[in-house]
């Protein structure tokens, strides 16, 4: 009879304890993921700052040849890089870039701290989504085997 007692006893603590362990697991796992949700980042050109820029100077220097090339790029715009696959884009172009929370943004439109957003694709994959900035070109530095990447500077919109 004692043995019975016991063996209910102990069946009906590791049925209560199994129970009881699933719900924290669960909770603990929707805590977790809330707040894995990675915040998209914005870009906001200033209306004192749209229109007044047309293009950005980008220098590339070709590793293998020794060579450095600048090329004019319009913003909103695309060009091809001689004898490769590599195509340049320029999404956006903010002249005093500042980072407020998730939002790029500038601050005016003195060229402070030009910075543009650039796509590289090569052979139609994307190899660099990221900014170029003209005084700090080894902050998100694009390294290529081959080629070399600085944004010089931006070209203002004739009135």
């Amino acid at each position: 009879m004692v043995y019975v007692r016991t063996a209910l006893l102990i069946l009906s603590i590791g049925l209560s304890g199994c129970q009881q362990k699933e719900a924290p697991l669960l909770s603990k796992m929707d805590t977790a993921n809330s707040h894995a949700v990675k915040k998209e980042a914005t870009i906001v050109v200033p209306d004192n700052v749209k229109g007044k820029w047309k293009a950005v100077r980008i220098a590339v220097v070709d590793k293998s040849a020794a060579k450095e090339s600048i090329f004019t790029v319009p913003i909103g715009g695309k060009i091809t890089l001689p004898r490769s696959t590599m195509i340049i884009m320029v999404e956006s172009f903010l002249p005093a870039f500042v980072m407020e929370g998730s939002t790029m943004t500038s601050s005016g439109n003195e060229p402070k701290n030009p910075g543009a957003k650039v796509l590289i694709t090569e052979n139609g994959a994307v190899v660099f989504n990221a900014w170029l900035f003209s005084r700090y070109p080894t902050t998100h530095a694009f390294m290529h085997p081959r080629y070399g990447f600085t944004l010089m500077d931006g070209v203002p919109a004739t009135p």
